[in-house]
């Protein structure tokens, strides 16, 4: 779809969010909050989420569950988005955490999830890290490989604990997804072979500190079909049954996460469907079931505010030049991927659209947000960049010398600031100079 043919594609965006809406006045607001409010008392870039759409997508997490009668175990992946107030948010309404580092552990700890909540997926973990998790008492150590699963029970041996593991399966599922967040192909990273997973079953529950309870997989990110998620669960249940007919207990099942959201007014994931696949496939099996989400629970509530700097005119083209950029949110440079962008007054929002290139300030060809049909905006002009909440701060740093944006939290119609902006010399306060050069 080229630019002009997206004409006023914002008031799509918009109605598809039921966390923003338009006042004819205030603009562009968010869970009943004036963005144009937030960024004149804030300033911009500033990061933007909301606490009450947050807890309904996990409240609609859970209901498309119960309605198949399912409660899994719901571990949020912590790489999306792993701010204090994000994962106090989430454990006040009973989610655990899925992490992949001391430091993830240590931040769902701090925001008061129990160890006993959490899983530690990942495919690079230091024994001081397994030994950090085992001490604290991990729910589940998600195992990567044979050579893992050996550090884990000399770890835990040494220790005198025994410590819960899943194997990590790699089903060697095609989903579909951007190559970059691809997870579940043979030739990725991730999990254990196929046809090395049920040897390797038998040899962790004959293993010293190791407490084998099952298997998980993770076929990637944004998917958007409950097929490949069924592919790879009927491949592991598989396993699951060859164990069983064997007398080998397995007693746990961890689904994964991936599942797709739309950065346009597009389709979103088929979630009941996917939970009634899910019982059909392993509802009646006895097992422990654990979901990971991480980008659908966190995404939608979260937006990127921006102003535009300036608008510089070519021949070619006309560039929207705004002070969010690639170190703030660095999705659209790493994956191509394409964010909703809004105007905030309701002025700007009932022009007339045009074709724009919308890029940021960093020094870098790449740091380009993409091709918008726009109305004309204004220096000062106000944008708000969509479903920004996962992989947006997270991922965000201070390249070419920009400070981190200060971070809002909505809640219950009051904006808090729950992390400050940067300042300039907080950018070098940590570094040391030599005496011999100061």
């Amino acid at each position: 779809m080229d630019a002009l043919a997206r004409d006023r594609e914002w008031h799509r965006l918009i109605a598809a969010r039921p966390g923003l809406a338009w006042n004819a006045m205030a603009g562009l607001g968010f869970e009943d909050v004036p963005l144009a409010a937030i960024a004149a008392e804030h300033g911009t870039p500033c990061w933007v989420y909301g606490a009450d759409t947050l807890r309904a997508r996990l409240a609609t997490l859970r209901d498309a569950f119960a309605a198949e009668g399912l409660a899994p175990a719901i571990r949020y992946a912590v790489k999306a988005n792993d701010h204090l107030a994000i994962l106090s948010v989430l454990r006040m309404d009973g989610a655990g955490a899925d992490v992949t580092s001391t430091g993830e552990f240590a931040r769902a700890e701090a925001a008061g999830i129990a160890p006993g909540a959490m899983v530690f997926s990942g495919v690079g973990k230091r024994s001081d890290e397994i030994e950090r998790a085992i001490g604290a008492g991990i729910g589940q150590i998600n195992v990567e490989s044979a050579e893992e699963l050996g550090m884990i029970s000399a770890i835990a041996s040494a220790m005198g604990r025994t410590t819960p593991v899943s194997l990590r399966v790699n089903p060697d599922i095609e989903a579909g997804a951007h190559d970059k967040i691809s997870t579940g192909r043979a030739g990725d990273k991730f999990g254990i072979a196929y046809s090395d997973a049920v040897s390797l079953y038998r040899h962790a529950a004959a293993l010293a500190g190791i407490a084998p309870c099952g298997f998980s997989t993770h076929i990637g990110s944004q998917i958007f079909s409950p097929e490949p998620f069924e592919a790879a669960y009927r491949r592991v249940l598989d396993l699951i049954d060859a164990l069983r007919a064997d007398g080998v207990a397995v007693t746990r099942l961890d689904l994964g996460g991936g599942f797709g959201i739309p950065y346009d007014d597009g389709i979103a994931f088929a979630l009941p469907p996917y939970a009634s696949m899910v019982r059909r496939v392993a509802g009646n099996r006895g097992l422990e079931l654990i979901v990971e989400p991480g980008r659908w629970l966190v995404g939608p509530a979260g937006l990127l505010l921006a102003r535009v700097t300036l608008v510089k005119r070519t021949a070619q083209q006309r560039f929207v030049v705004l002070d969010a950029g690639m170190n703030d949110l660095l999705r659209p440079a790493l994956y191509d991927a394409r964010h909703g962008i809004v105007p905030v007054s309701a002025v700007d929002a009932a022009g007339v659209a045009h074709p724009a290139e919308v890029v940021g300030p960093v020094c870098e060809s790449s740091d380009r947000f993409g091709d918008y049909a726009l109305p004309e905006l204004a220096p000062g002009a106000l944008v708000a960049i969509l479903d920004a909440g996962a992989y947006g701060a997270a991922m965000s740093s201070t390249y070419n010398g920009r400070p981190f944006a200060a971070q809002l939290l909505i809640e219950r119609g009051t904006p808090h600031v729950i992390r400050m902006r940067q300042g300039i010399e907080d950018l070098w306060r940590d570094e040391i100079v030599p005496d011999r050069l100061g």
